[in-house]
């Protein structure tokens, strides 16, 4: 089961959510969660099902002391690269929130921030602190969403589906149809 905290004080979880995708933005969350909050269900983003990550994201949404959703388009993340992309999209999340928290841990190994408050990254946080987990969930719905509303406008590329990762019939859509605004042209895409 998942932990509620890492720290004693008010601490956000944040994580991202797109970056291996070919097209759409990084999208990242941070989480403020009630000191004691436990829900067994509640996991990485990865690990549910569609289904029970909507569900969990009202439950998150209604039970969060805070929480911040932000896109860092593709224009971005082709002028820094994806990882000071995905980096720029948790700062956002943490600036974002209304209560500033004390402490702050992070999905993954890399983070720096010019925000002044203390850090810790954690090797597969969204599987062990539910704050982390939170946060993977609203990143990973809030962009699927995105992507979803996309499909609408370029329905030949099935972001509805694949989301924007580099599946075999989104990279097939690619050969045949060429790419659009919402493509990295940076990443390697056929």
């Amino acid at each position: 089961m998942l932990i509620n905290s890492y720290s004693k004080f008010v601490e956000c979880g944040t994580d991202e959510a797109g970056r291996g995708c070919l097209a759409g933005p990084v999208t990242a969350a941070a989480v403020i969660l009630p000191k004691g909050f436990i829900n067994k269900e509640l996991n990485d983003s990865k690990k549910l099902s569609e289904k029970k990550r909507n569900y969990l994201k009202k439950i998150i949404i209604e039970k969060a002391i805070d929480y911040s959703i932000v896109h860092i388009p593709v224009k971005i993340i082709e002028k820094i690269n994806i990882l000071n992309a995905s980096i720029l999209a948790m700062n956002k999340a943490i600036e974002n929130l209304k209560i500033i928290p004390e402490f702050i841990i992070v999905d993954g190994n890399r983070f720096n921030s010019k925000l002044k408050i203390p850090f810790k990254c954690i090797v597969k946080g969204d599987s062990k602190f539910m704050n982390i987990a939170a946060a993977s969930i609203l990143a990973k719905t809030s962009r699927d969403e995105l992507m979803k509303s996309l499909s609408k406008k370029e329905p030949l590329y099935h972001w509805d589906k694949n989301k924007g990762y580099p599946t075999k019939n989104h990279r097939l859509a690619i050969s045949k149809y060429g790419i659009t605004e919402h493509h990295r042209k940076s990443f390697k895409l056929l």
